[in-house]
């Protein structure tokens, strides 16, 4: 596997995680969502901050191959980054979205993330 990949996609998710644990309402403010009520706020913090945290620490000991888990962790986490992925473009055919940021520009982060990801995996 490489270390070095996995470790990219550690680091962007740990990023994710806790940015989205301090700031729920600045990480969903380039997509024109508000976060204006605790629950809101909470969701924010669960699906973004608490989820970020959690794969960036399987994707650490994935990289250090813990108890071989490696290829498991790696192959889930690339096939959710696709799933984002897809979605965004049902999004495409459904919304518009016209700008290339943010949806296109995490569209490609999703794809190419998920697709190195497969490779690190072998």
């Amino acid at each position: 596997m490489s270390v070095i990949i996995i470790s990219a996609a550690a680091v962007f998710f740990l990023g994710m995680g806790v940015y989205g644990l301090l700031m729920p309402a600045a990480l969903i403010k380039p997509f024109r969502m508000v976060a204006d009520t605790p629950e809101g706020r909470t969701e924010i913090r669960a699906v973004y901050g608490g989820f970020g945290v959690a794969i960036a620490i399987l994707l650490v000991l994935a990289a250090a191959d813990v108890e071989q888990i490696g290829h498991g962790v790696v192959t889930a986490v690339a096939v959710a980054l696709l799933g984002m992925a897809f979605g965004r473009l049902v999004a495409r055919a459904v919304e518009r979205p016209s700008a290339f940021y943010p949806s296109w520009f995490y569209f490609w982060v999703e794809l190419l993330g998920g697709v190195a990801l497969l490779f690190a995996a072998e």
